[in-house]
């Protein structure tokens, strides 16, 4: 008789046992049950909100079996150590999991959170691992004390168990060397980071290997409308010239062509200034901007996350060097795929982010569930705004309109 999962993955059971599957209710032993969970959190559209709602509140004890049996199977504990899904009572055990490897715990070290690395500095594994170690040093949340400590393990023969203290000079120039700048060197991104996602999304890239950076929108609407030349009157092309002055001298022979306009002339633009950023991703693969979405800058990223390969343009989100101004960004723009406007969501780092969560909702191009769902996050003022928003659907109007109305309704009673 088949495992229930198998049953799944082939999509056998009704949509009843579906939902019993979303919620763990389903009578299956512990580890296929949390085997189940995860498939749908990361595969399923329809019950995927369901489940990952489900993980979040799973039982400790169960959880923390999974995430210390090297048995797991390898996507459950890769759900299990994502930096958007972690618990941190379970990351002692993932840390010391030998079956979590060790690319995974670089990737999830690059934005891991204060808590977070001040448990890694604690493990045996993590001490001794220089991967780990070196993507730890790129992190935004790294304190100076724990900056220190990370520089001297980075250092050290063998791995020991150093107290963090040091003189003020040595703790700021080491914190300067872990404080990773926007612009920074590309060769600053490990790159067992972006082995991590290469690995991650092997069978996508082989899939769409081939297929050439295509922007959501069309290159004339990535590069905008003052890119190309913006010419008036004679400035135009010297074929238009000649045809403008023949013209003239027929309506009057004996006048002479007018002047060109010096504001005109000024509105021509150099394209060979402004499309190196495309021109070198379009002589790209698909593998090479993912290289380049993780490593490049920002200029780079704001290109890239407008790729209609949706594994190229989720890699941006990934790049350890995006900031929060970027993503406020992305989560206003209309001309990205959709599967951007969900993956952003799922970013514990993004979503701490008022102005994130504000323009997701606002966005027409938000897939409507999720736009509904991140609405209660939202201040009175915003949802007066967007309850008149005629871009948004009719549906998010109406709900923005009926909660702006409660709340004012509970304000008015205190």
């Amino acid at each position: 008789m088949p495992r229930t999962i198998d049953l799944i993955r082939a999509s056998k059971l009704p949509s009843n046992m579906m939902q019993f599957a979303a919620k763990g209710a389903l009578s299956v032993p512990p580890d296929e049950n949390i085997e189940i969970l995860v498939y749908l959190a990361k595969q399923n559209k329809i019950f995927g909100d369901t489940a990952r709602l489900t993980l979040a509140g799973w039982d400790e004890k169960a959880s923390l079996a999974a995430a210390s049996d090297p048995k797991t199977s390898p996507e459950v504990l890769g759900y299990l150590i994502a930096p958007e899904n972690i618990r941190p009572k379970l990351l002692p055990a993932l840390l010391e999991n030998p079956s979590v490897t060790d690319s995974q715990l670089a990737k999830f070290a690059i934005s891991a959170s204060q808590e977070s690395i001040e448990t890694m500095l604690q493990s045996s594994r993590v001490r001794a691992t220089a991967a780990v170690l070196d993507s730890l040093r790129s992190n935004p949340y790294l304190k100076a004390e724990n900056a220190v400590t990370l520089a001297k393990l980075i250092n050290a023969d063998q791995p020991e168990s150093i107290p963090a203290t040091g003189s003020v000079s040595e703790t700021q120039e080491t914190a300067g060397q872990g404080a990773e700048s926007p612009e920074s060197p590309a060769d600053d991104v490990p790159d067992e980071v972006v082995s991590a996602y290469l690995s991650e999304h092997a069978t996508e890239i082989t899939a769409e290997k081939d297929k050439p950076f295509q922007p959501v929108g069309g290159i004339v609407d990535l590069l905008g409308p003052d890119y190309f030349p913006v010419v008036e009157n004679r400035e135009m092309t010297p074929a238009a010239n000649t045809a403008e002055e023949d013209k003239s001298k027929l309506a009057d022979p004996g006048a002479a062509a007018p002047a060109p306009s010096v504001a005109a002339a000024t509105k021509f633009v150099d394209p060979s200034k402004r499309d190196n950023a495309v021109q070198k991703i379009n002589r790209l693969d698909v593998k090479g901007r993912i290289q380049l979405a993780m490593k490049g800058n920002k200029e780079e990223r704001s290109i890239l996350i407008r790729d209609g390969t949706k594994v190229v343009a989720l890699a941006v989100l990934e790049a350890p060097k995006i900031s929060d101004g970027e993503v406020e960004k992305f989560a206003l723009q209309k001309n990205v795929l959709e599967a951007v406007l969900r993956q952003i969501p799922l970013k514990r780092r993004f979503m701490k982010n008022y102005i994130v969560v504000r323009n997701l909702v606002s966005n027409p191009r938000t897939p409507l569930d999720l736009g509904l769902g991140l609405m209660k996050h939202l201040l009175v003022k915003d949802l007066k705004n967007i309850s008149g928003n005629k871009e948004v659907s009719e549906t998010v109007r109406n709900l923005a309109l009926k909660m702006y109305k409660q709340k004012m309704e509970a304000a008015s009673k205190r």
